[in-house]
């Protein structure tokens, strides 16, 4: 790889065959793949490198240590020029039911969209929790067969290949064949799983099961009925694939096996997930992947520069782009900068859903197209919380986030009637809804002052210090379980991203303005997971602690809404959190009146930009969207090496004495490999 992060201004007026805007996992995949072909590649990141030195991911580690919350965020530094949206910038009205927006986006919808995502080399998969299931076949046709959202222009059939290819690329963890017999509709035996060939496996092994699905699996079988969408499953504990170093499978690819990377900066290093508990945002042994180590595998065609926001996108003839315009820094702290230019005969972006929507606005392009900045998805993701009984111990705070849950609730004819969703099992107790294990530790401390913010004086009854606070801490965080249900939000037009000219970031760029909200579909969905959620603590002998009410001083929790489906229901008081799955903004169709990008992610209006990454998903059913996202990069990269093969082909393409066989006549003369 061609490093240029110390001296940007080299790469000023250059030509290349793809310029790439990202370097997060969509970037990196597409750069490696044109790379390893042959082609002179451009990746240019916004945000800062640093992480994929030894050092430089020890500072990363250090940063997380010292940060007093631990939120996705927290592991990486602040950075001015290219800054990232934070769960903490929204926050509650005092005494009242709404919220605060006071970061990097400008939100006027009626309620918050709460995911963040980050800018920084690697992208969001720096701090993701690495979860990589995959969509249902039913996911890409919701409109077809259940009368709500968009289907896909392509089916699941078409994405097996890439899925698979995705999966070798990353190295995933799992177990197929119970993907294969769970993951499907278990009450229609026509119902197809999310694996179609049964001769599949994953290159390692799945992650194993934590103490706390031991004791979830002890209700295994035990029938919970969906009242909304009138719905019963029986439920079953099932692994979870994930992007963590595992047992390599010694089956896996007809025998060949797996050999995992090692650690970026040091690759004799990076070991086997030994369970942190802090995937999100950093593994400190490096089991979780992250796009870095594609990084440390690019070829001397593909240049990586760091610290290069790219501010417009260059418009030249009949609609084709002919590069960028980019703003390189050098202090992330006083971002004074400098304007270069790259041209190249493909351009790429390769950002989050929001920040390529941004940059296309901004360089108004696609101007045609009715859905550009429209269709914003995430999955609003219901928290639910309870104590075991007492003196039942699960173990909290061991081993990823989540390492299985729910799926039943996932699939069948109750989609018509409200949104699907999967249940995760979390593995960290009480942390998600409620901050633990530090919230216990300062409700134990009475540290916070009393309602009115006066300094609590001593209480020799609730006061406990010493081996009476450890033993106390111990048998409270010791029995907390929580669920984390993500339920499917289908695209919808009034979701928009939107530009603020002249509200503009330290860099001159316009911010995002985001509008955002749940209709009734969504809402049916979130109410029905609650109710699912009652039962499933019921069937555990569980004490339901969740609360979306109000604080004795009338202040609802950020995305609360108070809700009851048609019918004989009584509202509840509910509410929801980002799930860190950004999509929509610029999605796929059959033309400009319906989407802004094809099949293979490429600009309908401008025939040599692609805008690829989870804004061109129609739909994300339940399922974590980066392996997807993974899937769909994977087939535009094959779309743009044809795409370029075909510039540089010769204009006679008759077959010459001698010319190499099984190459497409006249690749051989570009020097390009097939």
């Amino acid at each position: 790889m061609s490093d240029a992060v110390s001296a940007p201004g080299r790469l000023d007026g250059r030509r290349y065959d793809v310029i790439i805007v990202g370097a997060g996992l969509s970037g990196s995949l597409i750069a490696k793949r044109l790379g390893a072909q042959g082609w002179r590649v451009l990746v240019l990141e916004g945000g800062n490198g640093g992480t994929q030195t030894w050092p430089g991911y020890l500072d990363s580690l250090d940063t997380y240590h010292s940060a007093a919350i631990k939120v996705p965020n927290s592991a990486y530094r602040r950075n001015a020029a290219a800054p990232s949206p934070d769960v903490l910038d929204l926050s509650p009205i005092p005494g009242g039911d709404g919220y605060r927006a006071n970061g990097y986006f400008l939100q006027k919808g009626k309620l918050p969209y709460g995911t963040d995502y980050l800018r920084v080399l690697g992208g969001s998969a720096m701090h993701w929790l690495g979860a990589v299931p995959r969509m249902h076949p039913t996911d890409f046709q919701t409109d077809t067969l259940y009368g709500y959202g968009r289907d896909w222009p392509i089916d699941a059939a078409e994405m097996q290949r890439h899925y698979a290819r995705a999966e070798h690329e990353i190295g995933v963890a799992g177990d197929a064949a119970e993907q294969r017999e769970w993951l499907r509709d278990v009450s229609d035996p026509g119902d197809p799983s999310v694996i179609a060939d049964r001769r599949y496996s994953y290159p390692m092994h799945k992650i194993p099961p934590s103490h706390i699905d031991e004791v979830f699996r002890g209700i295994d079988d035990t029938e919970i009925s969906d009242d909304v969408g009138g719905q019963a499953a029986r439920l079953h504990v099932t692994a979870l694939p994930q992007a963590r170093t595992s047992t390599p499978n010694p089956k896996y690819d007809g025998g060949a096996g797996y050999r995992p990377t090692g650690a970026v900066g040091l690759p004799n290093y990076g070991e086997r997930c030994v369970g942190n508990a802090s995937c999100v945002p950093i593994c400190p042994v490096q089991a979780k992947w992250t796009p870095l180590r594609l990084q440390a595998q690019f070829g001397d065609s593909v240049t990586l520069a760091t610290r290069c926001v790219v501010s417009r996108v260059l418009l030249g003839a009949d609609g084709r782009v002919r590069g960028v315009e980019y703003r390189a820094y050098g202090d992330p702290a006083t971002p004074v900068s400098d304007v270069y230019t790259a041209e190249a005969d493909v351009v790429v972006l390769a950002g989050h859903a929001i920040e390529n929507a941004r940059l296309m606005l901004t360089s108004r392009l696609a101007p045609n197209s009715r859905q550009l900045g429209r269709n914003l998805m995430d999955h609003p993701t219901i928290l639910a919380w309870a104590l075991m009984p007492s003196g039942n111990q699960v173990g909290p705070f061991r081993g990823p986030g989540h390492t299985s849950g729910y799926e039943s609730f996932r699939f069948g004819e109750a989609r018509t009637w409200r949104s699907p969703f999967r249940i995760e099992i979390s593995n960290w107790g009480w942390g998600w809804p409620m901050g633990a294990p530090f919230s216990n530790v300062a409700a134990m401390l009475r540290i916070g002052g009393d309602s009115a913010g006066e300094v609590l004086g001593p209480d020799p009854v609730l006061d406990k210090f010493g081996p009476a606070l450890r033993n106390s801490l111990g048998e409270t965080i010791g029995r907390q379980i929580s669920l984390q249900i993500s339920v499917e939000q289908a695209a919808d037009p009034s979701n928009t991203v939107t530009i603020a000219p002249r509200d503009l970031d330290a860099m001159g760029n316009p911010r995002p303005v985001i509008t955002y909200d749940l209709d009734d579909h969504v809402k049916k969905g979130i109410y029905a997971a609650r109710l699912v959620s009652k039962k499933i603590f019921a069937a555990l002998r569980a004490d339901d602690h969740t609360d979306y009410g109000p604080a004795p001083d009338g202040t609802y929790p950020v995305g609360h809404f108070a809700f009851a489906p048609d019918g004989e229901f009584d509202p509840l008081d509910l509410g929801y959190r980002g799930a860190g799955h950004g999509a929509g903004t610029h999605i796929m169709g059959t033309g400009t009146g319906d989407s802004v990008v094809n099949s293979y992610q490429r600009v309908h209006e401008h025939p040599n930009l692609y805008a690829v990454g989870c804004g061109s998903m129609p739909s994300m059913g339940t399922s974590n969207p980066s392996i997807t996202m993974a899937a769909l990069t994977l087939r535009s990269a094959e779309e743009i090496h044809r795409h370029l093969v075909g510039l540089h082909r010769p204009v006679n393409l008759r077959s010459q004495p001698g010319s190499q066989p099984g190459l497409e006549p006249g690749t051989e003369s570009t020097g390009v490999k097939a």
